[in-house]
């Protein structure tokens, strides 16, 4: 829920709208001495201590700096926190929940994905082109960054070559907040075209709860069906919630 505010719309360095900002300062465009001490302080803590020396809402305020250069972030940075609860929850919330905050803009939301988007690829570059069976742990950090906060349903397909190296990672499709359509067949017949030996399938629940439905257990008994007309192994099935996943080969589902 927002909130009214003294918050305005002004103008950013390169012409775009900020956001969530108070009062402007005055004296012109210059940020006062104290915004500038108080962000100097800041970027000193984090460059000395790392991330672990600060809180969320100060590392949020360091996002937010680029997206408002001359203005008080320290307001928007803790409602952002109140509205989605933690650091991680605000940088992967969708854009149109983001902007139903009071002050948030395209040029914070552009921020915000872009760290979302960083930390997605520093993920998935510990684990594409190399053994899943050697990179087990980074591939589920992989997955639980990239898809266990969403607020939808996404279905991804890993496949992997007779190494059991993976060489894609292809999101198959998206859905409602408890459904999301898979299509053997088109998952099928990618494979073929990556000349895959093997498949890993991943996808999330948004209640947080990754207990498979009988939904879920249909479609990888298809799945698995499919690919052993045409050889091709289903090594896993990982369900994806917000703290823990689930292996339908550990719980003996395949």
């Amino acid at each position: 829920m927002t909130q009214p505010s003294a918050f305005h719309e002004s103008r950013s360095l390169f012409g775009d709208p900020d956001e969530a900002v108070l009062a402007p300062p005055r004296g012109g465009d210059k940020l006062p001495s104290y915004l500038q001490d108080h962000r100097k302080r800041l970027r000193t803590r984090f460059m000395e201590g790392g991330a672990t020396a600060m809180p969320d809402y100060e590392l949020l305020e360091l996002v937010l700096f680029r997206a408002i250069p001359r203005q008080d972030v320290k307001p928007l940075a803790r409602r952002l926190l109140e509205v989605f609860g933690d650091f991680g929850r605000v940088i992967a919330a969708a854009p149109a929940r983001l902007r139903e905050v009071n002050g948030v803009g395209d040029a914070v939301v552009q921020e915000l994905k872009i760290v979302e988007a960083a930390a997605q690829r520093l993920a998935r570059a510990r684990v594409m082109h190399r053994p899943v069976l050697s990179s087990w742990n980074a591939l589920l950090d992989y997955c639980h960054t990239t898809m266990a906060l969403r607020e939808t349903e996404q279905f991804r397909v890993l496949y992997l070559d007779r190494k059991n190296v993976l060489i894609a990672d292809e999101e198959q499709a998206r859905g409602t907040v408890d459904h999301v359509p898979v299509y053997p067949r088109e998952v099928a017949k990618r494979a073929l075209e990556l000349n895959a030996s093997a498949l890993i399938l991943v996808h999330n629940h948004p209640s947080g709860d990754p207990t498979p439905s009988q939904a879920d257990i249909a479609v990888t008994e298809q799945m698995r069906q499919a690919g052993a007309v045409l050889g091709i192994s289903l090594h896993d099935h990982l369900v994806i919630g917000k703290s823990r996943e689930l292996s339908f080969r550990s719980e003996g589902y395949l």
